[in-house]
């Protein structure tokens, strides 16, 4: 049976409100779980997902921006006075990035290799490579340190045969030669002196390993059978761990290759990666959320503990020997030449360090790492991983070219590797991983609240419509009320009122 006219507007708007209501408790319910199987979908590493095209060949412009410290005082240093540098750069370069021999393997994982290409950009750098900067003489003054426990005598031969190639403490090289290498005749003749010394043949350069060269053979899981292992390395050449160091905790093969880590991130994750450049894994903490072009971010940073030293931070122990906390020698891994890695200028680190050398002014905008990751996916949105190489450098008895140097950990560069999502690889990412489930967010919020709106409407409108019924309707009589007597009534009461009396009368 139809409804009344006036009925038909409040019945379609309640109907249609629990129709809006419905679908948004819907959404609400089933969203979360379409929104995480499209991410899971498109991060693993698949050949048909979205992020599988970024990770082969990434498409972020990065860019290798180095700083050199030039040494103002050689001489003074030489004869055992407080070192006085000075910044030159950037000299910057292209980085680019990408995988060959991609290979899946049956237990849900994939091996690879990434290579590396520089190319100089004189438009975006403070400099050239021809500029020339005078820093420590590596090959002598590691040397030096390498020889220190050596006969003396030998020690003095060696020295005899360093001044005749002109050897010293300092040296005066272009950037170029300094970053990708110079021929130099004192790797033979440190050599023939004592074999294996300097293990390596060719030109010596504090980046010749990284052009045209790759950072090992990684084998990481594609997320094929867990989401929350993706990207996470199984092996890295064929090594659980590695033997650099003195404890297994160090020595640990932890978190990711440093591209991507495991989607679904919290406030309380960590980015964990191997760096084969730093010969160690290294963890990273949550400092704050904030938004990169539009896509909301959480940034990461080092704690004050990555370089602490084992007496500061007792898990570091495995690290040692060490020195002060902010420095960490790797020398283990840098065929025993003392070379310590930190944060630029030491920052984080002991004053001691920064006091040693004059020209030092660390402080965190400029010198801080750090790396922005949309936590949803896992993928950097932005990031600046920056490193300071220094020198370990000193007197050493019977080598004449140290002189009476004074101990300290020189700076000799700092370097940063800085990378942003941007274009159309931007534009992708935004619209499939942001602002569609965004969209639909916001949708199942507007259908429960329309929905709800609605089903007031009807409500109100259904009850105006039965007052209004009510005061149309006409009023029933009142069962304890007489109704009053028509003009027509009275008379027919008046006569039966006297023919009454009259029969009373003849009775």
């Amino acid at each position: 049976m139809a409804a009344p006219a006036g009925r038909r507007a409040p019945l379609a708007l309640g109907l249609t409100g629990l129709a809006c209501a419905l679908f948004g408790l819907v959404l609400l319910v089933v969203l979360p779980g379409v929104v995480r199987d499209q991410v899971i979908k498109n991060v693993r590493i698949d050949p048909n997902s979205i992020a599988f095209s970024m990770w082969k060949d990434i498409p972020v412009p990065f860019y290798l921006s180095a700083y050199f410290f030039e040494v103002m005082n050689p001489k003074e240093i030489h004869l055992g006075a407080k070192p006085v540098v000075n910044q030159r750069g950037p000299y910057v370069y292209r980085e680019y990035r990408y995988k060959t021999n991609i290979t899946f393997h049956d237990n849900g994982t994939v091996s690879f290799l990434e290579y590396r290409r520089f190319y100089f950009q004189p438009d975006l750098s403070d400099g050239m490579e021809e500029d020339y900067i005078v820093v420590p003489n590596i090959l002598v003054m590691g040397a030096a340190i390498m020889m220190e426990k050596l006969p003396h005598f030998l020690k003095v031969l060696i020295s005899g045969a360093l001044a005749g190639f002109g050897q010293d403490a300092f040296m005066n090289r272009t950037v170029g030669e300094i970053m990708w290498g110079y021929d130099d005749p004192l790797i033979d003749v440190l050599n023939n002196f004592v074999p294996g010394l300097i293990p390596f043949k060719g030109k010596f350069g504090l980046f010749v390993d990284f052009n045209n060269s790759n950072t090992g053979l990684f084998t990481v899981y594609t997320g094929a059978t867990d989401i929350k292992q993706i990207h996470i390395v199984d092996t890295w050449n064929g090594l659980k761990k590695v033997n650099y160091w003195r404890s297994n905790e160090c020595n640990m093969i932890n978190g990711t290759s440093g591209e991507m880590w495991p989607p679904f991130m919290t406030p309380s994750s960590s980015l964990e990666f191997y760096s084969p450049d730093a010969c160690r894994s290294m963890k990273l903490v949550y400092e704050q959320s904030g938004v990169f072009k539009g896509v909301p971010t959480y940034r990461f940073v080092a704690p004050k503990t990555l370089f602490a030293n084992g007496t500061d931070y007792p898990p570091n122990e495995g690290f040692c020997p060490c020195r002060e906390s902010g420095i960490q020698n790797v020398s283990t891994c840098r065929m025993n030449a003392p070379v310590f890695i930190s944060h630029p200028h030491f920052y984080n680190g002991d004053p001691a360090l920064v006091d040693a050398v004059d020209g030092l002014h660390p402080n965190k905008e400029q010198h801080g790492l750090f790396l922005d990751v949309h936590p949803v996916t896992g993928i950097p949105m932005n990031c600046s991983i920056k490193l300071q190489l220094s020198l370990y450098i000193k007197k050493v008895s019977g080598i004449s070219q140290t002189g009476q140097i004074n101990p300290v950990v020189l700076p000799i560069l700092w370097f940063a590797e800085s990378g942003a999502i941007e274009g159309s690889v931007l534009k992708q990412f935004y619209t499939n991983l942001v602002l569609i489930p965004s969209v639909l967010e916001y949708v199942q919020y507007i259908c429960i609240g329309l929905g709800v709106a609605l089903m007031l409407a009807a409500i109100v409108l259904e009850v105006k419509r039965q007052r209004h019924a009510r005061e149309k309707s006409p009023r029933e009589p009142d069962p304890q009320t007489k109704p009053p007597l028509s003009s027509e009534t009275t008379p027919l009461l008046q006569d039966a009122s006297k023919t009454n009396q009259n029969t009373a009368a003849e009775a």
